[in-house]
């Protein structure tokens, strides 16, 4: 592995994590919000997004080793975005505009606490990776000056 590839691996790593992050925030922003769109003329709530991370060397097993023999490291990517699959919270509050004639809101699927926990991860993650960065950086520093 060279430099180069080192210096790839943390820039891919830091763009999906800032998007992480992002997704995150959206998240808790729309923690409360019972119509995030209309279907039908019901008011839908918002639905949690997720962001799907995979290798950028691909998933068969020839790929990466072809990749790994010849020194090319990839890094990561963004596979997708997608929507958590979890049942919305019904929460009795008939004086709620949204409510149904059963007097039941149904709220977004966004639980505070787990989005708080994602967002330290990829918050560490983050600055793992700039640490990793500036790790690299010093090093190509250090072996420029033996150099001189």
């Amino acid at each position: 592995m060279n430099f180069g590839s080192s210096f790839g691996i943390s820039a891919s790593a830091l763009t999906a994590q800032r998007l992480r992050m992002d997704v995150i925030s959206s998240n808790i922003a729309n923690a409360e919000t019972t119509r995030a769109s209309v279907v039908d003329g019901k008011a839908v709530p918002y639905r949690r997004k997720m962001v799907v991370l995979e290798t950028a060397e691909g998933n068969k097993f020839s790929d990466i080793l072809q990749n790994k023999m010849n020194g090319d490291v990839k890094g990561v990517t963004v596979q997708a975005i997608t929507d958590d699959s979890s049942p919305f919270k019904p929460v009795f509050n008939p004086s709620h505009p949204d409510a149904d004639e059963n007097g039941y809101v149904y709220m977004p699927n966004v639980d505070i606490t787990k989005e708080m926990v994602d967002m330290l991860s990829a918050s560490r993650s983050y600055e793992a990776n700039v640490t990793m960065l500036n790790a690299s950086k010093a090093m190509v520093s250090k072996a420029l000056e033996i150099g001189r």
